[in-house]
């Protein structure tokens, strides 16, 4: 399933770059802008579709693992989280100048995390306390009452409820207990390998029912399945906020606003978000646990697939999951009409770091995971990825310009890896 997806989305870029090469006739501006607009609700209402039909994929396998653990059952599971993250990382494009999405984000995709909170962890590796976090290796599958600042929580039952109130408890970030990232950790576990080969290897024992291993399979097979229920949820809500009824499509009237918020969130997810803290703060403290899919080593495709998620918006242009095409009038219209060669350049721009993902998602695949290319004296590791932190923050240089050129005002989130280099890693 996931090579049919990631075969289908690769044939769409190809798609892609025909498309918008060809010239487009002179048309009213607020005609072309409602039409733009139009096509970026339609693309982002397919993707959460999409986000939540793999989803539903995944529980059906989680549902599977339980109702029989085994090694082909934790794998089947595993393969479908894979296949889950393939529209969602296209999703994160929508997160930055939408606040619908930006306000809900952190329920599906929150990282870091502080694993310690959900499950038993190498205190070795991981440590035995942190003081930014009471709750640091709570553990509330094994155990079934939390205490911290004075206060007691009740965990005797893992529900949905549960869950909601251990998210960011305590007003600590690192508190992720649900979305994709706490569901990555109860099937692969921790990531124990630093920046040597290997991904994350719970043993399917840890969700039988007979010899069971590490404890608690009963609580952690419960978790895992309120995890998955949450996150098919969340999924689908964000998919209706994109209907024709939805309050995210509904935004999309205000016109002018509506169009910076397709800027920013190419510009934010490209500049401060990915090449910042996704990619310069791993590169430069050489830690692996500044990896987006830390325990799984996914974190090539995450990359890649929020590269793809930038060339839908601007080029108007989404594939499926089932192969079928969303696509329309888009940014490149309005910016060709104002500045063709402006235009022509961007579309190069964003090729150009297609490109370098690319080349980070084949090395991954064929030869070391993200996080031994970012481990220290990787020479060759290093300067792929920042290769691909350098076309990011090109790319966001010449999308400063259009903004310019389209005449509005909108500002990219930045990040102190890029920004403020010498303060990482301070206290």
């Amino acid at each position: 399933m996931f090579r049919l997806i990631a075969a289908n989305v690769i044939a769409g870029v190809l798609l892609l770059g025909l498309l918008i090469a060809i010239p487009v006739q002179a048309a009213e501006p607020d005609k072309v802008k409602a039409a733009a607009l139009k096509t970026y609700g339609d693309i982002a209402q397919a993707i959460y579709e999409d986000s939540t039909t793999t989803a539903r994929a995944l529980q059906k396998a989680v549902q599977a693992l339980i109702a029989k653990p085994s090694e082909a059952t934790l794998k089947a599971a595993r393969e479908a989280w894979i296949a889950a993250r393939v529209p969602y990382q296209q999703s994160e494009v929508f997160r930055f100048g939408n606040p619908v999405v930006d306000a809900w984000e952190g329920r599906v995709n929150a990282w870091p995390l502080d694993e310690g909170l959900i499950d038993y962890v190498d205190s070795g590796k991981y440590g035995e306390e942190s003081d930014e976090n009471p709750l640091y290796t709570a553990n509330v599958i094994a155990n079934k009452k939390l205490k911290f600042g004075g206060k007691s929580l009740d965990a005797s039952r893992i529900d949905w409820k549960l869950l909601r109130k251990l998210h960011e408890v305590g007003g600590v970030e690192a508190n992720v207990a649900s979305g994709y990232h706490a569901i990555e950790f109860l099937l692969w576990g921790q990531d124990l390998n630093g920046t040597g080969p290997g991904a994350g290897n719970r043993p399917w024992t840890d969700y039988a029912k007979q010899g069971c291993t590490n404890g608690n399979c009963d609580r952690r097979a419960q978790y895992l399945s309120v995890a998955t229920q949450l996150l098919v949820e969340d999924l689908a809500f964000m998919a209706k906020q994109w209907s024709a009824e939805g309050a995210a499509r509904k935004a999309l009237k205000s016109g002018d606003n509506a169009i910076s918020a397709m800027l920013t969130g190419i510009g934010s997810l490209s500049y401060g978000e990915l090449a910042g803290e996704r990619m310069k703060l791993g590169l430069l403290l050489h830690d692996p646990e500044e990896e987006h899919d830390c325990f799984s080593d996914n974190t090539h495709n995450s990359h890649y697939y929020n590269v793809v998620g930038m060339l839908n918006v601007y080029g108007g242009e989404y594939t499926r999951v089932n192969g079928s095409v969303v696509k329309g009038p888009a940014l490149t219209q309005l910016v060709r009409a104002t500045a063709p060669d402006l235009d022509a350049e961007m579309r190069g721009k964003l090729k150009a770091t297609l490109d370098s993902v690319a080349a980070i998602k084949q090395r991954a695949e064929s030869r070391e995971a993200y996080d031994q290319m970012i481990g220290e004296g990787n020479t060759e590791g290093n300067a792929l990825v920042q290769a691909a932190i350098d076309r990011l923050t090109d790319q966001t240089k010449t999308l400063e310009r259009v903004v310019a050129a389209l005449k509005l005002k909108v500002t990219f989130e930045g990040s102190d890896s890029l920004d403020a280099p010498d303060k990482v890693g301070k206290k």
